[in-house]
């Protein structure tokens, strides 16, 4: 397949509530195949979602009960992966025949409860889930709740679309987590954010110029109202604005042209159609990781092992 009718779904999370998020991203999925979207993207923690504001009562030296309580509820918030939310997700692929992207928040309970991760889950027509890849450093405070990932993730996957993968986010400033993807031979690359400035839009223009590759990048919308009513006046939240993320999603080409975006302040959806031939004709003068590589001068390893904290052997 060269031609690829693809959706970015700009939308926001239902926070702290898993089962709403899921329904919205099936009912979304839903609207974005009825539109011919064979690829639809979500964004940055759709399910269990991006907990602007909130700092769960973490000064330095010092923790709250109250903080404490929220975390308990943001860790009931999460998923399994596998589990529900995945399997109501991979129903509508399968059903639609479509792939679908989407950002989530990550409980990990084997073997040791405790820890959330940032993760972007593709699925498949097939229903199955294609990969999953854990962020690999959670940026500022982010790195309060969320853990950090390994290199295990750092993967692209080839699939009937193409060869897809992404970062989550500032990951997309690591230029050696990019180059890993490059190397692979990415074409279609996948960017859930939570980055609203201006500056991200040149970020993904140039990723795409760099790569060489389809860059499909989606953020959310979000509001204080579409917060839970209990935590709208939540004193953290005292003195921010009613939109807290304005958007920003954006499919660039691989020669960096806006083919559809950026899109702000509201909720919506971005649709393209990418050929992949383009990729090998952008490649004709620059292949970062190809005709343009000095290996002789420069080289890059990556320890792609899954890292466990305790490893156990059975004697």
């Amino acid at each position: 397949m060269s031609a690829i009718p693809v959706a970015v779904v700009q939308a926001g999370s239902v926070l702290f509530d898993s089962a709403a998020a899921t329904d919205k991203v099936c009912r979304m999925t839903r609207e974005a195949a009825a539109g011919g979207a064979r690829l639809i993207v979500f964004p940055e923690a759709m399910i269990g979602g991006y907990p602007r504001g909130f700092g769960f009562g973490i000064t330095v030296g010092n923790r709250t009960p109250e903080g404490r309580q929220l975390w308990q509820r943001y860790w009931d918030a999460a998923i399994d992966v596998p589990g529900p939310s995945v399997a109501a997700i991979g129903d509508v692929c399968r059903e639609l025949n479509v792939t679908v992207a989407v950002g989530v928040i990550e409980r990990e309970t084997q073997p040791a409860r405790g820890t959330v991760f940032c993760t972007l889950l593709i699925i498949g027509p097939d229903g199955r889930l294609i990969g999953k890849h854990r962020k690999l450093k959670p940026t500022a405070a982010e790195r309060l709740v969320w853990g950090e990932g390994d290199g295990s993730s750092l993967q692209v996957y080839d699939t009937p679309l193409g060869r897809l993968g992404g970062l989550i986010c500032w990951e997309n400033y690591m230029p050696l987590a990019r180059m890993t993807l490059y190397a692979q031979g990415i074409e279609i690359y996948l960017a859930p954010t939570a980055d609203p400035r201006d500056t991200w839009l040149a970020t993904m223009r140039h990723i795409a110029c760099e790569g060489r590759c389809f860059v499909l990048s989606c953020n959310q919308f979000t509001t204080r109202s579409m917060y839970p009513a209990d935590l709208q006046t939540s004193p953290e939240l005292n003195g921010l604005p009613e939109i807290l993320c304005r958007g920003g999603s954006v499919i660039v080409s691989p020669l960096g042209e806006v083919l559809a975006g950026p899109l702000y302040d509201q909720e919506g959806m971005l649709t393209a159609t990418i050929d992949r031939d383009r990729v090998t004709r952008a490649k004709l003068d620059f292949d970062v990781a190809g005709n343009y590589a000095r290996p002789d001068v420069f080289r890059l390893h990556v320890d792609r092992r899954q890292q466990r904290a305790v490893g156990f052997e059975d004697t």
